[in-house]
This record gives C-alpha cells, structure tokens and sequence, in this order.
C-alpha cells in the first residue's frame, strides 16, 4: 500500500495524497449528480475529533450543461488508474528479488542459488520451499545439449569392450557391476538388479566342421572356425550346396523358377538384409538339410577373408524353452521349446571358406545381381552329383544366470507413468559397436538427465527408466524375459521404449524402425541437431522394417508398447563390417571412422536424439504419442484388400464391417483430438485420464483372440502368425496365384478376428462406453 501512495503522490506532483472517494447517491428526484471527491491529505484532519466533514451541496435544478457527466467520467478514470496502479504495485511486492549466487558474480540462475541479503543460516537448518522453476521445452533442449557437449564417450567404450562378453559369464557380470556402479554414482533415484535363468547355446567340446567331398572320395576341410550359430539343431548333414543369395523368399522363387530344386541340400547364403532365423526357416520350409551363412566381401568391405560371424537362429525373441512367461528360477512350468527354434543344422563360415566352394562349383550361372566377388564364375548349384558339403555342429546348452541392471529418475507427477531406454550389455567378442556404443551412450544420458533434475531445477512429469540387458546377442532374451515377468502391469505404466542398441554403426547416412506413434517424435528430435547436417528432410525414406532380434520389436509386438530404434550407418546403409565379429574392437571403430573427434561427435548426436526424445515424453503435459498415426495404417490395411472384394462376395463374405470398425477407430481419434483441444491440461486428474487413452493405443492391436502363450507376437500390425493383417493379406493373395493352398474357413476366421481387433481398438480409444456406437 506504502508503494500506492507514494506513486500517487509523485503523480499529483507533490501533493500528499491518500485516496480518492467519490458518492453517486440516487437523490428522491432522481438525479445522480451529487459527487463527493476527497483529494487533499489535510481534508481528512478537518473534522471534529478526527471525523471528516461532508460538505452536502443542495439539490440544484436541472440545468441544460454536461458538467455532471464530464465529472462522473472523471472520476471513473481515475478510479481506473489508481486501482491499476494499485494492482501492479501489489503484483510487484509479491514477486521475489532478484538473487545472486553465491560467489556474486552472477545473477542467478538455478533453484540452488542464495540470496545475496540473505543470513546465513544455521547448520542442518533446511531452506524453505522455492518458486517451482519454468523450464521451457526449448530451454531443457538447450540445456541437456550443454550437458552432453564435450563429452568422450570413448572411456566408456573401451571399458565395455575390453574382452568378449558373452551372456550370463563372469565378464559380463562384472559389467553388470560396473553399470550398477555408475548408475550409483549419478544419484538415481533408484538402481536395482534383476535376474533370470535362461538356456543359451555354446560351442561345444569339439569344434563344428565344413568339409568338401567329391566323386573321387577325398575331403577337404572348408573351416573350422570358432564362431557359431546360436540355438542351431546339432548332427551331422550332407548334400549337394545350393547358393540361394541372401535367403529371401524371393530368392528361393528365382531357384524355383530356375528348376532348381532345396530339397535335401546344404544351401549357401550371404549375411545381411534378413536375420540369420528368417534365412534358416526359408530354407528349412522347402527340405534343405543345413545352411552355411557366410559374409560377402561386397556387403562387408574390410572384413579380413579368415573371419566368421556369430549369430542365432530362434525365430522369435527371449528364452526359447520359456517361450512367453519368463526365466525366474521359481517358476517351474513343464518342459516347453518355442516353434521358432530350427530343426537343421546352421553354421557360418568365413569369406575364404565361401570362396573355395564357389570354386567347386559348376552348375547353372548366378543372376547378375546375386554375383559375389570372389568367384569370376558364380554359380547356383554344384553341376556334380559327386561333390557334397558335409556340416558337423556340435553346440551344446547351458543354463546361465544374466542380469538386467535398471536405475530410475522418478517423475514428480506421474512416477508410475514411464519411458524406458535400454541397450545390450553382452557381447560375443567384444563388441565396440555391438554394446558398447549403446551402453555408453545409455551410462551419459542418465548422468545428463540427472543433472538437469539435481542441478537445473527440471522436474520430469513422468518417470525415466534406464535399462542394461543381458543375453541381447541371443535374441534380445534380457528384454524379453523382463517384459514377460511383469507383463501384467507394464502396459499399464511403459508408455514408450527407446533402444540403444549399434546406435553408431557408421557415418553419412541413418536407418530407423517404429511404432508409427513415434515417428513424429523422432523427426522432431532428429530437427537442428548440429552433426550430422544429412538428416534434414529425408527420415521417411530412412525406415526399415523391426528386425525380430531388436529389443524393441518385444516391447512392440509382444507388449504392445511404442518403440523405435535407429542407427548411424554407411552411406547406402551398408552394414560396419566387423559387426557380430572378434574383430568388432574400438580401435578397429576408430580407424573406420578415421578420427577420435568424428566418432564423438556422431555418437553424441545419437546420445541427443535419443535425450530428446526420452526427455520430450517427460516434459508435456500430453504424451507425445500420435496416435491419429494408425488412421493411415488402417486406410493402407483396407485398400489392400478392395481388390479381393468380389471373390470374398464369392464365398458369401464382405469388407463391410471392416470399414465400419476402420470408421470407428478415425471416429475415435477425431474425437480424442477434439477433447485434448476442449481439455484443461493443468487439471492433472483430467490430463491423466487423456493421456491414459492415448498410451493404450498401441496395446489394443494386440490380438486379445491367440494366446499370449502360444503366439506372444500378438501385434497385429507387426506380430508374427496367422492372426496379422499381413498374413490376411497374404492368404487371400493365394486366391491369384495358387489357389489349391487357399483354405476358406481359416479365412472367415482371419477376417472376424481382424475386424474385431479394430473394433476394440476403436472402443478402447473412444473411452467410456456410453461414447460407443455400436449399432451395427
């Protein structure tokens, strides 16, 4: 009030003013003119015993002037001023002054400062709650590149990939320890371990051969390498080598309409564009007996001739003997074996070993596209009946016990709401890129957001989980024995999965994979980052599909959690060539990028992506998930079908209620949208119930009508089985192209059980179910 009155008296230049008071009394006549105004300080000492006297003018006659109106709009001027004047003066007083840090040379900045003025207090005496601090999505941006800036993560990646680190042995323990150790050292809010017992598949006592036979009887050692197939049948094959290029089921049409025949053969396929397990079940479905898998010099340039990859061939994710509940020790189900494990013999064998039997080999000449270069003469097959390939596997497995590591930032709103980012700790051989970029990328991202909450004033809406996987080499077995351990409750609190896995893998160009409800994410993460400049405006162009053993394809298709994965690649995408390899060391990444500094700075680039992003989902409001994304999945799953519309009339069958439920579900997200906008996002309990809605979205295409169990790829945009509209689609493809194999009733039932999953995925999103139509 004190601030009022001094303003008021420099206004009237001088003049002790105290307040201003005026009278509008209605008079018995009607006129409203009489005005009492108080200005003068000395006015309110002028009545007797202090009481201010009124001085009442008599009621005048009306006269024909406005002087009443101009006094009356004076005076409501200037009641307006005062009591503006009076309300900023109030607002002013009540905002704090500006403090200085400690060391005062600085205005200050952080929640943490002192104020200049301020005594000291007391030792053990706690401050008082501060003003929350406004960190603007720009500025946490900002401020988590300041904490990344600088950086090397090549301490840490060394340190990871010092030696081989194979899965449940002593080394990768101790780097289980060593992360633990370091999420300690962050001041997390939480650090735990959590272990699982898992059966993996090891080189045996005696190493697996490849030989060569021909008519004349001798045989010829092909390799004899210590890398291994991982979850191969063990026993000893023989047949005639077929080259089947990279094991696609488009490759294998090219031998089929070539005449030339798998059945009983040991087919020869390069590595890359498809998992080791999708080339195995190829060649397996149409008879081979084995499958050598081997590096092309052109796919893997630099790879030393001698060297051999590790892989595994379990079509499928997780702990192939506990398929779909998880490797806890106490849980004793009985004896189970996922579908997905192959019943042939699988081996890779190095460039060189490729190369002498493409020497042996003398049938039918390669399609141009499928030459390799080592073989002036490539061919498809060996032209002598006389000359077989003999595969002897002698893997054998054990049971190991492997640890997930997880620390937690825990959000100050929603703790039990979460974003998860992980990365694979193991490695067969020492894996620089395998699992040391993305677990030292992983190590820096908590430290950074750490800071911005202890030191930065960020409080996150939502809470952070960092995640170290185990057995990641095995099939992201870690991840995926986590997810089924507490698959009862996760959907209900992750909300979205970031992998780290080969983050860096090369320079000059990106490739991605995910969930279409965080595709805009991405982009917009991937917007101004400083290197690499590549980016800008091509990311549709950079997507691939999920490759089944990326830990994120199990929290998308067995979880039903959005997910994406990215990584830093050759120009063209071309694969690092020591990936997978004994070769896979730091100074080997080193030399491939040519500099200590370019390799810096393209894993910090990914370590910030992925900061944004996980930081982005913690900062708003609402969640930062599209969920109007599956309207185009949806249209593109329709039209794919329209073409098949009079052979289903044919069987009796229409697309009607399909596009009913396909309406539904654009209907629903109109509607979502529409009370986002009409939503105070300030009320928590009302944002909570949106953003409940919108991170369910993903987890209703699950299919509720297969076993979780039986088929734990229950997804039906990217899970794997009868159930997915891909395999809809494909199924009635057969109606042009071989008829005899098309099987109606399992049709019908493919048709209903999509439709109803679109269904409920569109009543889900709708929310209460008074706001269903369901009038069918």
């Amino acid at each position: 009030m004190e601030h009022a009155r001094k303003a008021i008296y420099n206004l009237f230049g001088g003049e002790p003013l105290s307040y201003t008071r005026f009278s509008l009394a209605r008079q018995p006549d009607g006129d409203s003119s009489h005005v009492e105004m108080k200005l003068s300080a000395e006015d309110e000492e002028g009545g007797e015993n202090g009481v201010i006297d009124h001085i009442h003018t008599p009621p005048a006659k009306p006269r024909k002037t406005n002087r009443h109106l101009c006094c009356v709009s004076s005076v409501a001027v200037l009641v307006f001023f005062a009591g503006f004047l009076f309300g900023y003066l109030s607002f002013r007083t009540r905002t704090p002054e500006p403090r200085e840090c400690a060391n005062g040379l600085e205005p200050c900045k952080s929640a943490q400062c002192v104020d200049a003025d301020e005594p000291a207090r007391p030792e053990g005496q706690v401050r008082g709650p501060e003003p929350e601090p406004m960190l603007y999505w720009s500025d946490l941006q900002n401020k988590l590149a300041e904490k990344l800036d600088g950086i090397s993560f090549q301490p840490k990646i060394r340190r990871i990939s010092a030696a081989s680190h194979e899965a449940g042995s002593g080394a990768d323990e101790d780097l289980a320890n060593y992360v633990y150790s370091e999420f300690g050292s962050y001041n997390l809010g939480d650090v735990w371990k959590n272990e699982h017992y898992v059966r993996v598949q090891v080189p045996g006592s005696s190493p697996n051969v490849i030989s060569l036979e021909t008519r004349s009887g001798t045989r010829e050692t092909l390799d004899a390498s210590k890398a291994y197939v991982a979850y191969s049948a063990t026993g000893a094959v023989a047949g005639k080598p077929v080259y089947a290029n990279f094991g696609r089921t488009e490759d294998f049409n090219v031998l089929r309409e070539k005449k030339i025949s798998v059945n009983g053969t040991i087919v020869l396929v390069r590595a890359r564009m498809i998992p080791f397990a999708e080339k195995v079940a190829n060649a397996q479905k149409l008879g081979a007996v084995g499958v050598l898998i081997f590096p092309s010099p052109t796919d893997y340039r630099g790879l030393e001739g001698d060297v051999a990859q590790f892989g595994h061939v379990h079509l499928g994710t997780g702990d192939p003997f506990t398929p779909g509940f998880p490797s806890f020790n106490h849980t004793q189900f009985p004896p189970a074996e996922s579908s997905g494990l192959p019943r042939i013999p699988v081996q890779t064998i190095s460039c060189s070993a490729a190369s002498k039997l493409f020497s042996r080999m003398s049938g039918i000449a390669c399609p141009t596209r499928w030459s390799v270069p080592f073989s002036a003469n490539c061919r498809l097959e060996s032209g002598d009946p006389g000359v077989n390939v003999s595969l002897q596997v002698n893997n054998a497995f054990v049971e190991r016990r492997i640890l997930n590591i997880f620390g937690v930032i825990k959000g100050f709103e929603e703790p039990d709401r979460y974003v998860v980012v992980g990365a694979q700790r193991d490695s067969w051989g020492p894996g620089a890129v395998k699992s040391g970029v993305g677990t030292a990328i992983l190590l820096e991202l908590a430290r950074a957001v750490s800071q911005l909450v202890k030191n930065e004033g960020y409080k996150p809406r939502r809470s952070l989980v960092f995640a170290s996987w185990s057995a990641g080499d095995f099939g992201a077995v870690g991840a995926t024995e986590w997810l089924e351990g507490y698959a009862a409750t996760l959907h209900l609190k992750a909300f979205a999965y970031i992998n780290l896995d080969s983050a860096v893998a090369g320079t000059g160009d990106f490739r991605f994979s995910a969930s279409p409800m965080l595709k805009q994410l991405l982009k917009e993460a991937i917007t101004n980052v400083k290197e690499p400049r590549f980016l800008d405006n091509t990311l549709p162009s950079k997507e691939v599909p999920f490759r089944m053993d990326n830990a994120g394809f199990a929290f998308l298709a067995y979880s039903g959690i959005p997910s994406v994965s990215f990584s830093f690649t050759n120009v063209g995408g071309s694969e690092y060539p020591h990936l997978s390899t004994t070769e896979d060391t730091l100074d080997n990444l080193l030399d491939y990028f040519r500099s200590g500094d370019h390799l810096d700075t393209t894993v910090r680039a990914a370590a910030e992506i992925a900061g944004r992003m996980a930081v982005r989902m913690t900062h708003d409001h609402e969640l930062y998930l599209d969920f109007n994304s599956y309207d185009d999945k949806l249209l593109d799953f329709v039209r794919r079908l329209l073409p098949y519309n009079k052979d289903l009339q044919g069987m009796g069958l229409h697309l009607r209620w399909l596009l009913v439920a396909r309406g539904d579900f654009s209907r629903a997200t109109n509607a979502l949208k529409t009370a986002i906008q009409n939503t105070d996002l300030y009320n928590k309990v009302a944002c909570r119930a949106l953003n409940d809605r919108i991170m369910k979205v993903e987890y209703h295409f699950l299919s509720p009508y297969v076993s979780p169990k039986d088929t734990p790829l229950r997804h039906i945009f990217f899970g794997s089985g009868p159930h997915t509209l891909q395999a809809l689609v494909d199924h009635l493809s057969l109606l042009k192209t071989n008829k005899s194999a098309f099987d109606e009733d399992l049709l019908r039932n493919q048709l209903a059980l999509a439709t109803w999953t679109i269904q409920g995925a569109a009543n889900a999103l709708a929310g209460d179910i008074w706001d269903i139509d369901n009038e069918f």
